[in-house]
């Protein structure tokens, strides 16, 4: 699984980039080994672990006419100092990948590789080293082609995109004896399509219309899940002055989940596999945990006064109560962009998680050091035309349930000179959907939530040294009963200089995070390093 994560990545990116060597362009493989030295102190406990690491890893960048792209990956190894840091191979990448193949024809791809937070209610570390506490390492890809073309003043659009997650069951969550415990997230494999017919206002008649229509379908390996959905739906686009636009959808959907019961080895005690997930049942009866199936509607104003600005909103009736989503766009030079999405949907940790990724830009800064390299928060942009995006909402914590997401997201970039700095927050709501005629499956139908910010800078200091600094701030609310709050906040700084094809690092961090009914945690980290790059 990782081997086909890391070498098709990197084989997907190389191979288009070499084979479209004549476009105008650039194109950049740089492997490389790294070696390093870390300290982990427990500042409550003034007890202090060290550990060496030695990671190799690759950076692929694409920016040719057909095709743009990118691809940062790192596997490491550490060898404890202390039997209170393990042995541990750690991987982080994240690869995007969008590809011009054939006239109208293109193709969307991405992976990631990283270590997340597992359950809301545990313990929140800053930055995840060798021994944290209620840790997943998590696996995902997606793929797939999207066409367009005309039919005269007809625009048609088809895509369709398959991807795949894996989740490993997490370290001891942190929690106090006698917590309920939650379902362990397994693997889950979607699939979504969807086909588009539209005419722009004036080509046909005085307003533009859309028609659509999508399918959405994911099983799960976790109690034999299984998430459904399809809809056809149809748009309506009516300019009232040069940069203002009133719009209105209606459509009809139905969206199904369901999940089997597990095995019980006596009343009220379901059965384990070795990596403690539950034992499907599979001659249980399929039971639904949420459906919908009906009629929804919105309406909106779209606002575009010029080139680099852009915004729509919209509210309707949608899952049953009032919908809000927007979008807000804003490049305010080549090298500065801001954006703000406000979206609700029905969805899972795999779609939403998969979603995300393809959200994210095809050029991202790839930090240097292992402390913020690794993908579970904010991704910014090296380019002007979208700043990036967060991947906080998915990683707020890995649930096997389906949910109705709600939130808002907002991320800017910018570069200034020798300055790059961006920053993103957000809010995430998610309502759980289980049945609760599943007994020993302890999901309920409870709201979690989170807020979340990030702030990045990066200056360089000459043309081999820059330093750059990450601050950050997470919380946590977990919704189930008898479970509070939990804050997580921290910053990490670093600084490296490059002699030819050496390059050194030294970074530093400070994080803390807050479990109810203990005292905050805090801890501190240091580690310096030295890459070969070939």
């Amino acid at each position: 699984m990782i081997r086909t994560l890391v070498l098709g990545g990197a084989g997907v990116l190389c191979t288009a980039s070499a084979a479209l060597a004549q476009d105008r362009g650039h194109v950049a493989v740089t492997p490389y080994v790294e070696v390093g030295q870390s300290l982990i102190a427990d500042l409550n406990n003034d007890d202090v672990l060290t550990y060496s690491s030695l990671a190799a890893g690759i950076d692929v960048a694409s920016t040719t006419r057909r095709v743009q792209g990118q691809l940062s990956y790192r596997y490491e190894r550490r060898f404890s100092w202390d039997k209170a840091v393990g042995d541990d191979d750690i991987h982080y990448g994240l690869a995007r990948l969008s590809a011009h193949v054939a006239p109208g024809l293109s193709l969307e791809a991405g992976g990631i590789a990283t270590r997340t937070r597992a359950d809301i209610r545990g313990a929140a570390p800053g930055i995840v080293t060798a021994n944290d506490a209620n840790i997943s390492q998590i696996y995902a890809v997606f793929g797939g082609p999207s066409y367009a073309t005309h039919a005269g003043p007809v625009a048609v659009a088809a895509s369709y995109l398959a991807g795949y997650t894996k989740v490993k069951v997490p370290t001891f969550t942190g929690l106090p004896a006698g917590s309920p415990r939650l379902d362990y997230y397994d693997s889950s494999f979607g699939q979504v399509a969807g086909v588009s017919l539209g005419v722009n206002p004036g080509d046909v008649a005085p307003v533009g219309a859309t028609l659509s229509t999508g399918w959405n379908r994911e099983d799960a390996g976790q109690l034999d899940g299984r998430f459904e959905s399809w809809r056809v739906r149809g748009d309506v686009l009516a300019p009232v002055s040069p940069y203002v636009a009133l719009t209105a959808g209606l459509g009809y959907e139905r969206i199904e989940t369901s999940q089997r019961s597990p095995l019980f080895t006596s009343p009220g005690a379901p059965a384990l596999d070795s990596s403690g997930r539950y034992v499907t049942d599979d001659s249980s009866p399929r039971r639904i945990a949420y459906r919908t199936d009906g009629v929804y509607y919105d309406a909106g104003v779209v606002w575009r006064p010029n080139r680099r600005a852009s915004a729509e909103a919209h509210v309707g009736k949608r899952y049953g109560s009032i919908s809000y989503t927007g979008l807000v766009t804003y490049r305010a030079s080549r090298s500065a962009t801001i954006a703000a999405d406000a979206y609700d949907t029905v969805t899972t940790f795999g779609q939403q998680l998969r979603s995300g990724l393809n959200s994210l830009p095809t050029s991202f800064i790839s930090a240097r050091d292992a402390f913020t390299q690794q993908y579970n928060g904010c991704v910014f942009s090296t380019s002007g035309s979208t700043p990036g995006g967060c991947l906080n909402d998915v990683f707020q914590s890995i649930t096997t349930a389906s949910y109705r997401a709600r939130g808002v997201d907002a991320v800017f970039s910018a570069t200034r000179g020798r300055n790059t700095y961006g920053g993103g927050v957000g809010y995430a709501n998610r309502r759980l959907y289980n049945p609760d005629t599943v007994q020993g499956v302890t999901l309920y139908g409870i709201e979690d939530q989170s807020v979340y910010g990030q702030l990045f800078f990066n200056r360089t200091l000459t043309a081999v040294s820059s330093i750059d600094a990450t601050v950050f701030v997470n919380y946590y609310e977990p919704g189930a009963a008898r479970s509070a709050g939990v804050w997580s906040y921290g910053a990490t700084t670093s600084y490296g200089r490059r002699f030819g094809r050496i390059t050194t690092s030294a970074s530093a961090g400070l994080y803390a995070f807050d479990l109810p009914d203990v005292d905050t945690q805090w801890s501190a980290q240091a580690q310096v390093a030295a890459r070969y790059s070939f």
